[in-house]
């Protein structure tokens, strides 16, 4: 069934309570009992790059809600959260000196919400040998999902460009597809390529353009890519880039000329507007996790918690969704745990490690980890269009195919989900 995502949702500006009765109606989190937590701290630790080309702060922003909302309700075990957070600044120097400080100096337990272009392929190597796992939101290079130590609750683009390529093939009849995408190693290569490898899986014609992310330009990343024969043309950009690239089609007037799809950075209740009318119904996107106007309780709950802990302007967004689910899973799993255990990172390790079938709402499959050398455990999605001022659904929860996932379906037969 088709429904409308209205920007600016009701939901999302809760009328001003008084301190009583706000307090009386504050989510809760983890134990839920209305007190506030004691004792020494569970030390945690998480990374976001925010610098051009992006800002992925709102990963980190939506679990230090959450465990915020946790301290506020009884804690874990009735210890507090303590979570530390750092800036790579889309620097490698950056990335590696935060990832020392937390994992090595502050000593924390596990790594949560992590969302960057740079951190997790300079730490990835850290994080095993100090066998340490990273519970990210904002995964973003291959690395992160190639690693054993890694394991994140968004897709990233390899999987939001296939599903989004999968969708163009089944529902709008694509032949060949261009997927631009940026020269950022373990990025675009990695994405638009597995793109390629799906379409020749389907004896069906793909071709890669990737933009200098120092100096993108979009105009001729466009002219490349209509040269290349395609009949569609997938955006797998950052959605500033990415509507560059559509006011580029749009002054040349080529809308209709293509099918024209996009990985998740544009399903971000901005873009409609930024848009405009020229492509309300003829852009289609990948959204990795549930629609914003999701009635799940997950997701109800993600944005009740981010109006009571985190700051009006903090973006309710996909990698502020992936962040909470980050969150919450880390908690379920310390709550499960013996409370003795709970601050022994080789005891954290080994319990994330065994995480198998966690479900929510937020996403279209069961959460997993396990003791292997890669992890995507979200690989299927939803895609909408723009509609209006906001986005309409067009094909609800489906599974991606391609090479890239035939070894995780195994996988996943091992762990008993399929």
């Amino acid at each position: 069934m088709k429904r409308l995502l209205v920007l600016g949702l009701a939901v999302l500006g809760a009328a001003t309570l008084s301190g009583t009765a706000a307090a009386q109606d504050k989510p809760r989190c983890g134990a839920g009992n209305g007190t506030a937590a004691t004792g020494a701290p569970i030390k945690v630790g998480g990374i976001f790059g925010n610098a051009a080309p992006g800002d992925f702060s709102s990963a980190t922003d939506a679990a230090k809600a959450f465990f915020d909302c946790v301290n506020a309700s009884g804690g874990i075990h009735g210890r507090p959260v303590q979570y530390m957070i750092e800036n790579d600044q889309w620097n490698p120097e950056l990335a590696g000196q935060a990832a020392s400080k937390l994992v090595r100096d502050e000593g924390v337990v596990a790594m949560v919400g992590n969302a960057s272009f740079v951190e997790m392929s300079v730490n990835a190597p850290l994080y095993a040998r100090e066998n340490i796992m990273a519970m990210a939101s904002g995964c973003a290079v291959s690395e992160c999902f190639e690693s054993s130590s890694i394991v994140s609750t968004n897709q990233g683009p390899l999987a939001s460009s296939v599903g989004a390529a999968i969708y163009a093939v089944e529902e709008l009849g694509a032949k060949n597809i261009s997927c631009i995408g940026l020269a950022i190693p373990s990025v675009g290569n990695w994405s638009c390529g597995a793109v390629e490898e799906y379409m020749a899986s389907k004896g069906l014609a793909g071709s890669s353009v990737l933009l200098n992310p120092a100096a993108p330009d979009v105009n001729s990343g466009l002219l490349e890519a209509i040269a290349s024969g395609a009949d569609t043309m997938l955006v797998n950009l950052p959605a500033g880039l990415a509507i560059a690239v559509l006011g580029s089609a749009k002054e040349q007037d080529i809308r209709d000329t293509y099918k024209w799809i996009s990985s998740t950075p544009l399903y971000d209740r901005s873009v409609p507007g930024a848009l405009g009318e020229y492509w309300d119904g003829a852009m289609f996107v990948n959204a990795e996790l549930t629609p914003f106007d999701g009635t799940g309780p997950d997701n109800v709950h993600w944005l009740s918690v981010m109006d009571a802990y985190a700051k009006a302007e903090d973006p309710r967004d996909t990698f502020s969704q992936a962040g909470y689910l980050s969150a919450k899973f880390f908690t379920q799993m310390l709550e499960a745990m013996d409370p003795g255990d709970i601050d022994v990172r080789a005891k954290v390790t080994a319990a994330i490690k065994a995480i198998a079938g966690y479900r929510s709402d937020l996403i279209c499959g069961p959460y997993y980890v396990g003791e292997v050398d890669r992890h995507m455990p979200n690989h299927a999605g939803t895609m909408v269009k723009v509609s209006g001022a906001g986005f309409e659904v067009v094909r609800e929860c489906y599974e991606y195919e391609g090479p890239y996932f035939a070894p995780l379906i195994e996988a996943e037969k091992k762990f008993g989900l399929r």
